[in-house]
């Protein structure tokens, strides 16, 4: 009986135990569905899935709300409207004006690109022709051997190309002014550029000598017959102010009193340069023939007296710079005495002439020269007395 009741006991005391562990898990599964701790830990991997998911949904959504090129342009149209509407109409008419001295000036810059690529061209052709000539040994009309000619000289005589191209339409300009009786203030700008024109020509010529003053200084780049009357390289001043004076009736007593003491002061100029150049031609002779001019000179002498005479026609340039500059000085000098109508006259006036010259010498080179020997031999040469210098320059 102490056996059974012990066995039973045993028995009893398992099954509570059992039942024990049973509840003692269940109440721990409980415990730990109701733990805030669990609940937070399970929150957190459940809100870390959600943010994982929640960029790509940002993502998709901002790029379904991109604005279309379509969109952007109405909104900056409206906007201008907007703009369009709080500005004055002074305000609308200066950006007109603007938008539209842009646009000219893009075409003025597209323009002288394409005289550059021009002018470019232009100079490789001649390039060309310069070398061709010399293969074959040929010789440009005025003595001079093509190639003597420098890259400089036939530089400048492309620009004075373009220049009387350019000064051809300050003419038309000035001459369309005065027939139409422009206002002063629009007579003078027209002027002015005529003016500026002819100070470019004076600083190509600067440029040029410096690479071929010879070229220059004996008007190599002028016509035959505009040659005849060339002085250092240009015109004489006192001789224009002479052409001048007739077409520019009526002028008041101060009027005419500045331009008698222009042309007299010039007139000092040019006999001053007239007999430097002419003492510098002196001793440029005295130079190279100083010394034995034997065939059998010594080499050292000869030399010697080689680079004395480079030395001395450096001078040249300068001489060839005064005159340049005493020319540039009378065209302002007649601006400030003359009104605005009158220095337009001017103008006009020296670009006619000069025309003529031109027509001259082409007339000339294109008279048939085959009548011409035909009555020499017949008649022998006769020689034809001109009038004076000053009568081609009423001619107009």
């Amino acid at each position: 009986m102490r056996f059974q009741q012990t066995n039973r006991g045993s028995s009893q005391s398992a099954e509570e135990s059992t039942e024990d562990s049973g509840s003692a898990q269940h109440t721990v599964s409980q415990l730990e569905s109701e733990s805030p701790l669990s609940n937070s830990t399970h929150n957190n991997n459940k809100a870390s899935s959600e943010q994982s998911s929640e960029p790509k949904e940002i993502m998709a959504s901002a790029a379904n709300h991109q604005p279309k090129p379509q969109d952007k342009r109405r909104m900056a149209g409206s906007a201008a409207e907007k703009e369009g509407k709080t500005l004055d109409a002074k305000t609308l008419r200066r950006l007109a004006q603007n938008r539209e001295a842009a646009r000219k000036s893009r075409l003025r810059k597209k323009a002288y690109v394409q005289q550059l690529e021009s002018s470019r061209m232009k100079l490789a052709q001649l390039e060309q022709d310069l070398q061709r000539a010399r293969s074959q040994g040929l010789f440009l009309g005025g003595g001079n051997a093509a190639g003597n000619i420098t890259s400089g000289a036939a530089m400048f005589d492309m620009e004075y190309a373009r220049w009387l191209d350019e000064n051809y339409k300050h003419m038309t300009e000035l001459r369309g002014g005065l027939q139409a009786h422009l206002p002063d203030g629009d007579l003078r700008i027209i002027v002015d550029d005529c003016l500026a024109h002819y100070d470019e020509i004076f600083r190509f010529k600067g440029i040029a000598a410096k690479s071929d003053v010879f070229h220059l200084i004996t008007g190599l780049w002028a016509t035959p017959a505009e040659r005849c009357f060339i002085w250092m390289g240009g015109f004489k001043p006192s001789d224009l102010l002479k052409i001048l004076m007739p077409q520019l009736d009526p002028l008041t007593e101060q009027q005419l009193m500045g331009i008698c003491s222009l042309q007299q002061s010039s007139q000092q100029a040019e006999e001053a340069l007239s007999q430097g150049l002419e003492q510098l031609k002196q001793s440029l002779a005295d130079t190279i023939a100083g010394g034995s001019l034997s065939e059998g000179a010594i080499m050292e002498n000869y030399m010697g007296h080689m680079a004395m005479a480079l030395g001395k026609l450096a001078n040249l340039e300068g001489f060839l710079r005064q005159a340049d500059n005493l020319r540039q000085q009378t065209l302002h000098q007649l601006h400030r005495i003359l009104t605005i109508r009158q220095a337009a006259r001017c103008f006009l006036a020296i670009g006619e002439y000069y025309s003529r010259l031109r027509a001259l010498s082409s007339l000339w080179a294109s008279r048939p020269r085959e009548n011409m020997i035909a009555e020499e031999s017949a008649t022998g040469l006769q020689v034809i007395h001109q009038p004076a210098v000053h009568s081609h320059f009423s001619a107009f």
